[in-house]
């Protein structure tokens, strides 16, 4: 598990730093799942009903949640959609993924990410609005948070099937 994880300030009272905290344990949680991992077993798919869904997959689901909802819909960047043409799109390898680029590119998003939010409150309307729905920071960063969080669970399982390791 990455060892620089650290549970946000119970004492916080800055609500965008809070969330974002947050997010960052449960980033920095996802990667340390997937790390160590092999190819081979990052990649496996081991759940019948679920085919997309492997160690891999779940982080560049992440990258491409990030990159929507983000730099996209918070931040107003024009940047491509990494969604692709479906649903399970955005949870598909190809040759090129391997543990440390699908890593990489995770990782790299945080700062689009960041970039995203700078001199943005947590009631600011989002910039790019795409549904129409007027929504807040607040709002996405709480979604990013819980997208974040239960893809986590998924990669509890996903590790623990692949090689046997369980923890936090």
């Amino acid at each position: 598990m990455s060892s620089n994880r650290e549970w946000p300030s119970a004492a916080a009272d800055d609500e965008l730093r809070l969330l974002t905290d947050f997010l960052t344990f449960l980033r920095l949680t996802a990667v340390g799942k997937v790390e160590g991992l092999s190819r081979e077993l990052a990649s496996a798919a081991p759940i019948p009903t679920s085919p997309v869904v492997s160690a891999l997959g779940v982080l560049k689901h992440l990258t491409a949640v990030e990159r929507w909802w983000l730099s996209i819909e918070v931040g107003g960047a024009e940047l491509p959609s990494l969604w692709g043409a479906d649903a399970d799109s955005s949870w598909e390898l190809h040759d090129e993924d391997d543990v440390a680029s699908v890593i990489a590119d995770y990782r790299a998003e945080w700062e689009l990410s960041a970039q995203a939010l700078t001199g943005l409150a947590p009631g600011d309307r989002t910039r790019g609005d795409h549904q129409g729905n007027g929504r807040t920071v607040r709002w996405v960063l709480a979604h990013v948070v819980q997208e974040t969080a239960r893809h986590v669970g998924h990669l509890d399982f996903l590790r623990e099937l692949a090689d046997g390791e369980k923890g936090e």
